[in-house]
């Protein structure tokens, strides 16, 4: 004898699927599947992983691998693939890992690279030299340029880059505090003053936002004057010169700066004194200074190196103004040491 379904009136040996079920029931708009403890265990496994499995390809060694966190991880990730996209595997790039610990110990700081978005895509690995944090915790902090630097100067290095970027090619310089390590700041009392020069170069053609970077060389300084030290005489000297930049007068206080008599510089070019890689931004700062009219008119401070008496260098922050009449130049140049 055949029975026959109450529900469907179907043989029962037919069809099965009509009678009601226990346990997991299919799930509706209103009543969806939700996530247990056992899937979501093994979506955290799947993702360890994945991240073990990048954590292996980067270029660092075994050591550093062992002590990422899963943000470190995916911060190198991104710095690796920003770098794989200006300096294809098949290119030479100018800069990068190939560079040797011998090479980098002859610098006089680390190397920067940055995308035209101001992203990071290289830091030398001799960062830890400067600022007290491997390339590996400065990249904890954030992954622009601007994530490291003083707040105070953002908007001076954002025109900066700006300018450089409009005019590839042309050398661009800003002095920022960048983030240190907590020992740094202990032992020194406060952030590492760094000196940033580079231009954006074209890495391949045709140029564009993907193929162009920003290369630059950091170099520290020992301070930067704090807001409170703006009126202070202590570091800074003045000088007054006619439109060509020759020395009509200087301040006594040259000489503890830079070693020279006030004798000695009255009659001589302040072009005579300045680094050759120096000397366009100079030119630039003077022109600015020629085009402004009025009386107390003042261009963008530069930093720029001088030569002092005993052949050495020295870093100054300068600005320059026009005076009363527009026939001299008056700058104040403060020491950066």
């Amino acid at each position: 004898m055949t029975i026959f379904c109450s529900h469907c009136h179907r043989p029962l040996q037919a069809e099965m699927s009509c009678l009601p079920r226990r346990g997991k029931q299919a799930p509706s708009a209103s009543k969806p599947f939700r996530s247990t403890k056992s899937a979501s265990k093994a979506r955290r496994d799947q993702i360890n992983v994945e991240l073990q499995a990048l954590r292996s390809l980067l270029p660092i060694s075994a050591r550093e691998k062992e002590r990422l966190s899963y943000l470190h991880t995916m911060a190198l990730v991104c710095l690796q693939l920003r770098g794989a996209q200006l300096f294809p595997p098949d290119s030479a790039p100018p800069v990068g890992p190939a560079l040797g610990t011998e090479l980098l110990s002859l610098l006089p700081g680390f190397l920067l690279v940055l995308s035209a978005n101001s992203k990071l895509v290289y830091i030398s690995e001799n960062v830890d030299q400067v600022l007290g944090l491997s390339m590996v915790e400065l990249l904890a902090q954030g992954d622009t340029v601007f994530d490291i630097l003083d707040g105070r100067t953002h908007e001076d290095v954002r025109k900066k880059l700006l300018l450089a970027q409009e005019q590839p090619g042309r050398e661009v310089m800003f002095v920022s505090e960048m983030r240190t390590s907590k020992a740094f700041r202990l032992q020194h009392g406060g952030n590492q003053a760094v000196a940033v020069r580079g231009r954006f170069m074209a890495l391949r053609w045709p140029a564009s936002p993907s193929t162009t970077a920003f290369l630059a060389l950091c170099t520290p300084v020992a301070r930067l004057p704090a807001d409170s030290d703006a009126g202070s005489q202590d570091d800074l000297f003045q000088s007054t010169h006619i439109l060509d930049m020759m020395f009509t007068d200087v301040t006594e206080s040259v000489t503890y700066h830079l070693g020279y008599l006030r004798e000695e510089l009255i009659g001589q070019s302040w072009y005579s004194l300045l680094h050759p890689e120096d000397a366009d931004l100079a030119a630039a700062q003077h022109r600015a200074v020629g085009e402004l009219l009025g009386a107390g008119a003042a261009a963008e401070t530069a930093v720029l190196r001088l030569l002092r008496r005993d052949w050495t260098w020295t870093w100054l922050s300068v600005s320059a103004r026009r005076d009363c009449g527009g026939h001299s130049i008056t700058c104040t140049s403060r020491c950066l040491r």
